[in-house]
Parts: structure tokens; sequence; C-alpha cells
């Protein structure tokens, strides 16, 4: 049998059959910017040959979003399917209750699963719902307000969905510091109660926000923390990430009197940097990947530098950021090696 065609239970290997999943994860919508958003995290061994715990959420921009997992199929059968009914214009119940009676996963069945799902009516309203199947393993709930839908599966207790949806709602600002709010509310060891030993929440997380012309592919904001080593808290490395990206959009982004360029940019097999006075002391570039894994570093002595992109896949989205000698930020960014 393919592995693509197992289900998967994100404790155990990814290699053998697996029919369960832990996870918690939300959904929600921003109606006065239009915003749509998911975030989630996983105790999962294996996740990153998967490409991480976002492979539960499909959004679909400018109109909703589903999370799906508990007991799921690779390929996300399911997910697939109640995407296809957003676009076919159901509502978040009616999608619930068409996935209900018409499951498409060969492993579980029905009272397995577990869906939250958003979107915008017609008329730019907010609806939501949310499905936790009577088999999901404990402890499993799910929390749902006008704009968001809060569900997890095998946590540490119902305080896990209580503290996100209070993070979520107390949080000022946009969609995406709610969301990653939301996080931090299960940033506890064992949130995930199979990665209570070792003293994480989970293993495996992410978080992204479409705005409403965004394309399919191309959000405004994608981070994928894909797995994590022992030990090491993700949803850290997750807000580590959501720092850098928020530095990188804010108005402030240029921290010393320096003008600094990066271009082409998507990149090619090579990019340029630019800064409009050499350096007195050597400068600091570092590239990192979405999961803030270190892939690149390079002194700095010159006003022009080519820098070769080899050490990064194709289509991927990564972050810089320029130091003085002193460790002093001057500037941080993102760039595109080729077209996501």
């Amino acid at each position: 049998m393919s592995s693509k065609h197992l289900a998967i239970l994100f404790s155990l290997s990814l290699l053998n059959f697996i029919s369960a999943q832990d996870t918690f994860s939300i959904v929600a919508v921003d109606e006065e910017s239009g915003e749509i958003g998911s975030a989630g995290a996983s105790c999962v061994v294996g996740a990153v040959d998967l490409g991480g715990v976002i492979i539960i959420s499909e959004i679909i921009p400018g109109r909703g979003a589903i999370n799906g997992q508990a007991t799921i199929c690779i390929p996300h059968v399911n997910l697939n399917n109640g995407i296809d009914q957003m676009e076919a214009g159901l509502s978040p119940q009616e999608i619930l209750d068409w996935l209900f009676s018409n499951d498409g996963c060969q492993f579980g069945n029905n009272q397995t699963r577990q869906y939250g799902i958003v979107d915008f009516d017609d008329e730019g309203n907010a609806r939501s719902a949310s499905f936790t199947g009577t088999q999901a393993l404990d402890y499993a709930g799910q929390r749902v307000g006008n704009n968001y839908a809060i569900q997890g599966n095998i946590l540490l207790g119902p305080e896990i969905l209580d503290s996100m949806e209070v993070a979520f709602l107390n949080t000022e600002g946009t969609l995406a510091e709610k969301l990653m709010a939301a996080m931090q509310g299960a940033n506890v060891p064992g949130a995930d109660s199979r990665c209570l030993n070792d003293s994480t929440s989970s293993t495996s997380a992410f978080l992204q926000v479409y705005r409403p012309d965004d394309e399919a592919d191309t959000p405004y904001l994608r981070l994928n923390v894909e797995e994590t080593a022992t030990g090491v808290e993700p949803i850290d490395s997750l807000q580590a990430l959501f720092d850098e990206f928020q530095l990188a959009t804010s108005t402030n982004e240029f921290i010393q009197s320096v003008d600094i360029n990066l271009y082409p940019n998507p990149a090619g097999d090579h990019f340029n940097l630019l800064i409009s006075q050499r350096p007195d002391a050597p400068y600091s570039l570092e590239i990192l990947d979405g999961s803030g894994r270190l892939l690149y570093r390079q002194r700095i002595t010159e006003s022009t530098t080519r820098v070769n992109t080899a050490f990064a896949k194709e289509n991927t989205l990564l972050f810089y950021r320029l130091t003085d000698e002193g460790g002093q930020l001057i500037q941080t960014g993102k760039l595109l090696k080729g077209n996501l």
C-alpha cells in the first residue's frame, strides 16, 4: 500500500499504518480587513516528511478556510472535498453536514474526524462551524465564535482550548496577531499530551493569513515550522518567525540610516545586496528558512555583493537579516527564491 494512502497518527512513525492524529488548531476571518487565516500545531514525529502539520489546513482567499484533523488520509481527501463544497457555495454548517454524509477517507469513520470551518457569506458576514466526532481521542473538543473555530484532540485538557480562545479574543491588532496569540495560549508542556515527556506543546506548528486579493498559492503571510528537534518548542520558533515578519513589514524596517536594496526579489540563482555606503566594519548577512533554520551566512565588506542562492530550494520563502559588527540589527525582510 502506498504511504500516501495511509491515515496519520502524528505521534507514531509516518512509515507505518496510522489511525489518528493529535492536534490543536484555529481558523478565523476578519470582517473588517477581509483576511482569512489559520494556525495549528501537533506532536508529530516525521512531520517534516509531509511538509509539516500545515497539511491540515486549506484557505480560499476572500471566501473561507477549513482545518481537518483527528483521523485523516493522505492525500487529505475530506479536506479537499470540503474545499470543493465551499467553492460550490455551501455554508460552514452545510459543509460539515455534507462531509459527515460523504466521508471519503478509508481509515476511521465520520466519528473519528474533527473540523473547523469559517467563511464569509455573500454580504461579507462571518460564519463558523466546528465538529468533533464522538470517537476523537480525549481530550477532544471545540470552541466556536462568530468568526472563529478552535478545535483539538488528545489534549492535556479543556484548558488548552479555553486559553487559546481567551488569547484570541483579548488580543488587539491584526488577524495575524490574534492567531499568534491563540497559539501562545497553547504554549504549555503537553498541550498536545503526546509531547508532555519532551516538555513541549508539540513538534510542528504553522500560521498563515490570506488577504482578499491574494492568489491561492501566495498568502500574505505563511510561517511553517515543519518539525523541531526533541525538546525545542515549535510555538517559540513560530513566534520568532512572526516577530521577524512583523519587523520586516513595519514602517521601522530600516533600523539604521543606511539605504539597502536586495534585488532581484524573487531571486533566481543569485541576488544582489546593494548598500548605500561601504561598511566601515564588516556586516553579517544571514538567510533563514521558514522554520527559522540558518541556511547561509556571509561577511559583507563591500557596497555591492552578489550572493549565490544554491543553498535554498526552488520556490521557497526565506527571511534575511543584516547586522553590524556589534550585532545591531540593520535590516530584516523576506526573500523569495523562485515564485511561490
